[in-house]
C-alpha cells in the first residue's frame, strides 16, 4: 500500500491551524482545495482521513489492508470564531477557512469493525497536515425560520455549542432585534474554549447573553464572574422561573425559537407514536420540558419552534 498515493488521491485540503485546549478537546481550521465552501451557519460537513493513519494515541492497529486503505468519515458541525483579531464581528462565511470545534472521543480501531473512530486520527495531525474534507455542507439547523425580532435561545452541550457559534455570529452581524441567549453546559470550566470572545460579545451587544454551567465542579462562591454559574443543567435553566431570574425575559411561545444541540439526553428526543402523539424518553430532557411550556417539536411536514441536531 502506497499511502503518499492514497493521500495525493483522497485529500483535498489542508490544515492551517491547529490549537490543542487540552488533551481531549481541539480547534482546527480548514481550507480546502479549490473554491471556497457555500453554507448556511449551523450546517455540517464530512471530514475523513485514511485507516492507514496513526492515532494520537499510536500506530493504527487496522490489520485488514482494504479496510486499512479507507477513509474514516465522520460529520462535523461548522464552528465560528467570532471575532477577528482586531476585535471586528464575523461570519463564518467570512473567512476563507472551515473552522471545527472537536473533542476526542477514545476508543479501539476494533471496537467498531465496520466504522474505525476518526478523532484519534485527528488529534494526530498539525498545522499543514492535509485531509479529506466534503465540498457539501448540509443540514436543516439552520436560522432559515428566524424572523427579526424573535426572541433565540441556543443551547448545547460540549462541542454542541460550535454551531451556535456560527449562528449568534450571523445574528449578531444582521443586526438581530430580539434577545438571543447561548448557554452551554459541559463538565470542567476547562472544556469551553471560547470564553474570552463571549464576554466581548455580551459587552457589545446589549440583546446577547452567553451562559456556561458545568456537571462535575463545585458551585462557585464568586457571583460576579458573569460565565459561570456552578453546578447545573440545561434542563433546570430553561424552567420557566429560573430561566426568567437568569436572563431577565420569559419564554413567549409565540415569539420564541429554541436550538438544542449536543447530548441526546439532554435534547430528550420523543418518538412518534401511530396516533401522532410523542412519547419521550424516560429522563427528562429539553423538549418535553419546552412542550410543557407551550413550544412545539420543529418536524418536516410540521412547523415548530424547537430545533434540534444530536451529536450521536
Amino acid at each position: 500500500m502506497d499511502i503518499s498515493e492514497l493521500r495525493n488521491k483522497h485529500y483535498n485540503a489542508t490544515i492551517t491551524y491547529f490549537e490543542l485546549i487540552h488533551e481531549h478537546l481541539m480547534k482546527i481550521r480548514v481550507i480546502p482545495d479549490g473554491d471556497r465552501l457555500e453554507y448556511e451557519p449551523g450546517q455540517y460537513t464530512i471530514l475523513a482521513l485514511g485507516g492507514w493513519e496513526d492515532r494520537s494515541d499510536g500506530p493504527s492497529t487496522i490489520e485488514d489492508e482494504k479496510q486499512r486503505s479507507k477513509l474514516i468519515k465522520r460529520a462535523y458541525s461548522v464552528a465560528c470564531t467570532m471575532l477577528d483579531e482586531h476585535g471586528k464581528l464575523v461570519s463564518c462565511r467570512d473567512y476563507d477557512y472551515v473552522e471545527f470545534y472537536i473533542t476526542l472521543v477514545v476508543r479501539s480501531d476494533g471496537e467498531l469493525p465496520k466504522r474505525p473512530p476518526l478523532t484519534p486520527r485527528l488529534f494526530a495531525l498539525h498545522k499543514g497536515d492535509r485531509l479529506h474534507m466534503s465540498r457539501h455542507v448540509v443540514g436543516h439547523y439552520t436560522l432559515a425560520p428566524i424572523g427579526q425580532d424573535d426572541d433565540i435561545i441556543l443551547a448545547g452541550t460540549g462541542t454542541g455549542e460550535a454551531p451556535h457559534n456560527a449562528m449568534v455570529a450571523e445574528l449578531l452581524k444582521r443586526g438581530h432585534k430580539g434577545n438571543i441567549v447561548s448557554m452551554t453546559c459541559v463538565r470542567y470550566r476547562g472544556d469551553a474554549a471560547y470564553l474570552e470572545e463571549q464576554a466581548k460579545l455580551e459587552e457589545m451587544f446589549p440583546n446577547y447573553q452567553y451562559r456556561l454551567y458545568t456537571t462535575r465542579e463545585p458551585e462557585n462562591l464568586d457571583t460576579s464572574r458573569h460565565d459561570y454559574v456552578g453546578k447545573r443543567y440545561l434542563q433546570d435553566v430553561i424552567a420557566p422561573e429560573n430561566f426568567e431570574q437568569e436572563f431577565g425575559w420569559a419564554i413567549n411561545p409565540d415569539s420564541t425559537h429554541v436550538f438544542l444541540c449536543g447530548n441526546p439526553d439532554m435534547i430528550g428526543i420523543p418518538t412518534r407514536k401511530e396516533d401522532g402523539s410523542h412519547e419521550f424518553p424516560q429522563t427528562k430532557g429539553m423538549i418535553e420540558i419546552l412542550t410543557e411550556q407551550g413550544m412545539t417539536l420543529d418536524q418536516s411536514r410540521q412547523p415548530g419552534n424547537i430545533h434540534f441536531e444530536k451529536y450521536w
